[in-house]
Order: structure tokens, then sequence, then C-alpha cells
């Protein structure tokens, strides 16, 4: 689904696993290529310690990269995609104590660098990492997201020997 900054920061700020776990998506850049996202620390989202579960810091970074990835493709022509988080490893640094933070940017040449694959190969998997701060600037945590996006539309060409694939998925 082919969205605008604005329409997908109003879906994910009432997105379920968002809203329950009071994970705001503050903006989405204009051009898809950044998100500014807050994690207010509430009963709804604490454990014991008094400190953000770390789930709900895995929640709030879970989704961003292959939605503003999916998002950029079809803004380039690709229509058909699926895309999903892979596999992630978050590294938990220091507990969440306060409100916390992160602002994702993907770089031009990532993208770039994605897009031409897709295009080659009808699929491209890549890791992105992204730091989680609190409201003093502390690094609480690391997420290390890889991302699979697919193009549906690809086609397999074949050589004459029809076992044999040019392209593999």
């Amino acid at each position: 689904m082919k969205l605008n900054p604005s329409s997908l920061k109003w879906l994910l700020r009432f997105y379920p696993p968002f809203f329950f776990q009071r994970i705001w998506v503050k903006q989405v850049h204009r051009d898809f290529k950044g998100i500014d996202v807050k994690i207010h620390k509430s009963f709804l989202n604490v454990n014991s310690n008094k400190t953000v579960f770390g789930g709900t810091i895995f929640t709030a970074l879970d989704p961003v990269h292959s939605i503003l990835l999916d998002q950029i493709f079809q803004a380039n022509g690709l229509k058909k995609t699926v895309a999903w988080l892979k596999s992630a490893r978050i590294e938990y640094l220091k507990p969440g104590r306060t409100d916390l933070q992160y602002s994702l940017y993907l770089a031009d040449e990532d993208v770039e660098e994605a897009f031409d694959e897709i295009k080659r190969k009808g699929k491209v998997i890549k890791t992105f990492t992204t730091a989680v701060f609190d409201k003093n600037g502390i690094k609480c945590a690391i997420c290390h997201n890889e991302i699979y996006i697919r193009n549906l539309d690809f086609v397999l060409k074949r050589e004459n020997n029809p076992s044999t694939l040019e392209q593999t998925l």
C-alpha cells in the first residue's frame, strides 16, 4: 500500500502494538528516508524494575526499515512487493529509566544499492543498525535489523536449459 509520509505517521501512531506500548511516531521524513520515534515510559510498558520493557524497545524498531524501504521502492515503480523483518539482534546497554527515542536515517547509497539489487535479483536482504537513547542522550540499546523485501512482479529469466536459472531467488 502506497502512502504519503503524513498518512504513514498517523497509521503507525494508532497501530495497536505501537499505541498500547506508548510508541509515538513524531515524524516520517518527506522522502521516507528517515523517521523519528519516541517511546513514552508509562505503566503500560514498564517492568518490575520500573524501566521500559526490552520488548517495547524492540517493537518500536521492528517494522520501520522494511516499511520505509518498501515505500521508497513503490514510489520508484515497484508496485507489488512484500517486506518484513527477516531477523534482528538487539543489545540492551542501559536500562530505559526515562522516555526513549531514536531517529533513523537511510543513507542514499544504501537505498540505491538495495533498489539496484531488487531490480537485478527480485529481492533484497540488507542489515541496518539503529541506536536508542534516553532523554538525557545516553545510549540504551542498539538494534541490528535484517530486512527482506521481494518484488512480486520479478520474472525469472531462463537460459535454453530450463533447469539452469540465470537469476535465482
